[in-house]
């Protein structure tokens, strides 16, 4: 009988937020991106599939909440074997679809949640100009772990954690994973 190739054993080595601290975080970046926007009037916010999208829908009811204004938000669709989970296919691949909102001439915030090599952010850019020309376009990340292997900063940081390349960060939303914490783990071959 063969063998099936072995997924790596993963091991957690700590939790860098609870829940709690996720919020707080939330709150933090959602008062920085009113701050350097002037407000909420122009701005929308798109979540990079899959767990930058309930990181752009929190942050938006938070500063609907600050602004007291509605804030748009919206859904890029990009599948992808992600670079800090697979060596097979570091290339994103974007995937048409709708957005769910009008970029064109908007302060778009694109958001995800772990910014890593930055390749993933260079395809969400390329589908979202696809969509429209945006006045400006920032990101915001919940984690930097840095390794960047293209030239890409994310204007708003929950936080930054530096991790050796057998480290993964693991973000988990209610939303998508019915947990939520951020941990730290570490490929155990």
């Amino acid at each position: 009988m063969s063998e099936s190739p072995s997924q790596p054993t993963l091991r957690v080595k700590g939790r860098l937020m609870s829940a709690s601290e996720i919020e707080r975080t939330l709150v933090r970046l959602a008062h920085e991106i009113i701050e350097k926007s002037n407000g909420s009037e122009n701005l929308a916010l798109v979540g990079i599939k899959r767990r930058g999208v309930p990181f752009a829908e929190r942050l938006g009811k938070l500063i609907s909440t600050i602004e007291k204004h509605p804030v748009d938000t919206g859904v890029l669709d990009i599948q992808f074997y992600r670079d800090d989970l697979s060596t097979t296919d570091v290339r994103p691949v974007v995937t048409p679809g709708s957005i769910g909102l009008d970029v064109e001439g908007r302060d778009v915030v694109l958001c995800d949640d772990v910014l890593y090599t930055g390749r993933t952010v260079r395809a969400a850019l390329d589908a979202l100009f696809d969509h429209g020309r945006p006045r400006r376009v920032q990101l915001a990340v919940l984690i930097d772990r840095g390794h960047r292997e293209l030239p890409i900063e994310a204007t708003y940081v929950g936080r930054h954690v530096p991790t050796s390349s057998r480290e993964i960060i693991e973000v988990k939303f209610q939303e998508v994973d019915h947990d939520e914490q951020v941990l730290l783990v570490e490929r155990v071959d």
